[in-house]
């Protein structure tokens, strides 16, 4: 009788006995087209606000007659770009230097941050797009009291939140990807801008701002909303949020991920092939309240009460 080997006895032992479990769906990645799409709305619209906040600034030393300090408002934009290229650096830094549940929650923490961040932007922005040229032009003169020192210092300030919002966006909505479309779409975005914001400061072409915060910033609800949902599936990878195998639908059997109209879904809507109900209820939540509370018109809202006409009178008389 041939000698049984360790590896015969593994391979006869009965399989039906602590059966592995299925597995649970993997995590979503980002499609090209998706991050692409992304990305290229983040740089622009970011990069937009960048260069209007600079080209106000510039505008506002050329009238004035005060070019001298001109270097002044490009050393403090200068050094926002490089600090914020160096806090995306480091969050990828700190996901490569993690792993595991660490990782999902890392990834997990940002993607809810930079929704908060992003809610936040466009809401302040559809408010103080017609109050900003003013009040920047404010406190450059308040700035230029007190020194170049000082006027750095402000554009720096003026610069460095659009840029640290950017990072944030872009390391969210890019994570995954694994060529670099993702950046080369954002620069893309940014060079968009820039010549947008030339064309506005040199030229007479004129661009309805209004229009054109408003619409981007739909489309970067929709954004913000994917993000969300990616942010809720990688807490349920960590094991914070239940119902990892609990599905709201798959359609990849049917559907293939790649075809162009999976594509243009996926980029527009930021919708995958498959999800899961918490990722779905949390989608559904955040991005249904949200674009209607921004697409309202600002007429809508409830106009205030009249002074009473016969509190007046008396003083009428």
């Amino acid at each position: 009788m041939a000698a049984l080997t360790v590896g015969d006895l593994v391979d006869r032992l009965p399989t039906t006995r602590g059966a592995a479990p299925p597995a649970a769906p993997p995590q979503p990645e980002h499609s090209m087209s998706q991050a692409s799409f992304a990305t290229y709305l983040i740089g622009l619209r970011e990069g937009l606000e960048a260069t209007l906040v600079v080209s106000i600034l510039v505008a506002f030393l050329v009238k004035s007659d005060r070019r001298r300090v001109l270097p002044m408002v490009w050393l403090g934009a200068g050094v926002a770009v490089l600090l914020s290229v160096g806090f995306g650096a480091l969050l990828t830094f700190t996901q490569a230097s993690v792993s595991g549940r660490n990782q999902e929650l890392f990834e997990a923490v940002t993607s809810v941050a930079a929704v908060c961040f992003v809610t936040w932007m466009i809401f302040w922005m559809r408010g103080a797009a017609r109050r900003m040229g003013g009040e920047l032009r404010a406190g450059l003169g308040q700035a230029l009291a007190l020194g170049p020192a000082a006027v750095a210092a402000f554009s720096f300030l003026a610069v460095v939140r659009e840029g640290l919002e950017t990072a944030l966006l872009f390391f969210t909505a890019a994570r995954g990807a694994a060529t670099a479309t993702p950046l080369v779409a954002i620069t893309l975005g940014v060079l968009t801008a820039i010549g947008m914001g030339y064309l506005l400061y040199a030229t007479a072409v004129r661009i309805n701002l209004g229009t054109f915060f408003r619409w981007t910033g739909a489309l970067l609800v929709l954004v913000a909303g994917g993000i969300l949902k990616y942010g809720v599936h990688d807490f349920q990878e960590a094991g914070v949020l239940p119902g990892l195998g609990t599905l709201a639908f798959d359609v990849t059997a049917t559907v293939d991920p790649g075809s162009w109209y999976a594509t243009l879904l996926t980029g527009m809507v930021n919708l995958t092939p498959r999800a899961t109900v918490l990722e779905m209820a949390a989608w559904a939540a955040y991005v249904v309240p949200t674009m209607i509370l921004f697409l309202r018109p600002a007429g809508s809202r409830p106009a205030a009460p009249p002074a009473d006409a016969a509190a007046t009178a008396p003083a009428q008389a």
